[in-house]
């Protein structure tokens, strides 16, 4: 069977090599040995993977059960056969399964838990082997992944538009060009880029840089990233906030580690020219006390600024105050959120556990009436056919459908309803082979006389010794078929049942085949045929 084609895609059963424990052999898919992955029994009782089971019939013809024909004791029948119709979900073992415990099997990586929870892990698990998304072909951890483009990857790298240097975005970052500005471009460089590639290079900063967070990287990466780091974003917020409190004493070393702050204090930068107009007023002036009132002048007015200035930074520190405590609210509200649907969830599942549970007892109890009802309907009908004075006309429909049972061996004979020769007489049936037994199989049709153990036989003369006469009636009362035989007494098909019934005893070639299909007689009209057994009692 074709192997599993991916990292995280089982289309096959999961490893063995998993599992904590060695698990049971029911667990284990009949084609790929591994433990199975949505299981579907067939009806002869073995389990295959779902994928397994569409592979195989994809790919064969007229497939046979893999574990029935290694089993040298089976004998072939229709079970055996792997069609679509022969399967059905096997939900109480896929609900074991899924409570094993597994581990991760990447080198390093301590995760546990159940396979339910299996796919998932492996879908990001951070030590799992994946190739380059640039398509470099190399292999790399997942965590790795990130540092590989940005420092290793040769299909990641850009050229410097001054010399033309292949370079990975972190040797592009420390790069300095020695050969100035004024080279010609390059016919390389002139080429047109491709944008796909040029935007699948580029590295873009996270929304937060600007609070202090690094992360860089294309676009979806960012995404996942803002997305996931929600905390580490809420706490840099923080710390900016912290940092803008006490901006008011140091606001250029502030502005330097939190590039936001410095669009929030741009108005300091007025105030810091202040002392630079001061001393232009005090040179260019010859007057002292022009210069003092001057410079008086600029100092309340640098004094108004600077006060401006500290009440626009306290209004802009209470709106982020009020916007970090608005995210904190609904972090919290997630998380009751997440709690309840998890709670949710586990009751539903518990519910339809319990309604599971009670839909299967109530199909076997549907099971058990049904066999039960069969089983009077069965003894009704034998009831209204019996027959006390030694004559009974048996009437068989569908013989088509029969005689094909017949031919192909589903069932190769059938029994007519009990009857007695006499009120307290022999208890006796028919045995019709439709396909012939013995002598007359596949030829003739087979009729035999069957005695069974009745209620008086202790009263009764034995061994039995009446003719018996088979009539197989032409429904246009033309040309019966009439045969007769009387009992060999050293039979012990005639002596004193001691099972159920005696072994059948009569005519193997009652009447051909070709016979019957005839269109000169009647004996088959409208799918039906009339057998009468007439015992003679005087003899």
């Amino acid at each position: 069977m074709a192997s599993c084609p991916g990292e995280n895609e089982f289309p096959c059963g999961f490893p063995q090599s998993i599992c904590d424990e060695l698990p049971p052999l029911h667990y284990l898919c009949s084609s790929c040995n591994n433990v199975l992955n949505e299981a579907l029994q067939t009806q002869c009782g073995h389990r295959y993977c779902r994928a397994c089971v569409l592979w195989l019939i994809r790919n064969n013809k007229d497939l046979v059960c893999t574990k029935c024909k290694q089993d040298p004791s089976s004998e072939s029948d229709s079970s055996m056969m792997l069609t679509l119709d022969h399967f059905f979900n096997d939900m109480a073992i896929n609900k074991e399964i899924q409570e094993l415990r597994v581990h991760c099997v990447n080198q390093g990586c301590p995760w546990r838990s159940t396979l339910k929870d299996f796919e998932d892990h492996q879908s990001q698990c951070e030590y799992a082997l994946i190739s380059c998304n640039v398509g470099c072909g190399l292999m790399v951890l997942r965590k790795t992944l990130a540092m590989h483009l940005d420092k290793g990857c040769p299909n990641n790298k850009s050229t410097c538009e001054t010399c033309s240097c292949a370079l990975t975005p972190t040797e592009l970052q420390k790069h300095s060009c020695s050969n100035g500005n004024d080279k010609k471009p390059t016919k390389a460089e002139k080429r047109p880029k491709d944008n796909k590639q040029v935007s699948s290079k580029r590295k873009e900063p996270c929304v937060f840089f600007e609070v202090g967070c690094t992360f860089k990287g294309n676009t979806e990466k960012v995404h996942e990233h803002e997305s996931c780091n929600t905390a580490g974003h809420l706490q840099l917020l923080l710390e900016a906030i912290r940092a803008l409190q006490s901006s008011v004493s140091s606001p250029p070393e502030r502005s330097v580690q939190y590039p936001a702050l410095g669009i929030l204090l741009q108005g300091q930068n007025v105030a810091s020219l202040c002392p630079q107009t001061n001393g232009d007023l005090e040179t260019d002036s010859g007057d002292g006390g022009a210069s003092d009132k001057a410079l008086s002048l600029h100092d309340d007015q640098a004094e108004l600024e600077v006060g401006q200035q500290l009440h626009a930074l306290q209004q802009r520190l209470q709106i982020m105050e009020n916007i970090i405590s608005a995210l904190n609210r609904e972090v919290e509200k997630t998380q009751l959120t997440v709690v309840a649907l998890e709670r949710d969830n586990h009751n539903t599942m518990q519910v339809v556990q319990h309604l599971e549970t009670v839909v299967a007892e109530q199909q076997q109890r549907l099971i058990r009436k049904d066999m039960h009802i069969a089983s009077l309907q069965q003894s009704i009908s034998a009831q209204q056919d019996v027959s006390y004075d030694g004559t009974f006309l048996w009437r068989i429909c569908d013989v088509s459908q029969k005689l094909r049972e017949a031919a192909t061996g589903q069932r190769s004979s059938q029994y007519s309803p009990a009857f007695y020769t006499s009120r307290y007489g022999f208890k006796v049936c028919m045995r019709l082979y439709m396909y012939g037994d013995g002598v007359g199989k596949g030829t003739h049709i087979s009729l035999f006389f069957v005695i069974m153990k009745g209620e008086y036989d202790p009263l009764l003369s034995w061994p039995f010794k009446h003719k018996v006469t088979f009539f197989l009636i032409d429904q246009n009362q033309k040309e019966h078929v009439i045969d007769a035989f009387r009992p060999d007494l050293s039979s012990v098909s005639f002596h004193r049942p001691i099972s159920e019934m005696n072994v059948a005893s009569g005519c193997p070639l009652f009447c051909p085949l070709a016979k019957l299909r005839s269109p000169k007689h009647a004996y088959l009209k409208d799918d039906t045929l009339f057998i009468k057994c007439v015992v003679d009692s005087s003899s």
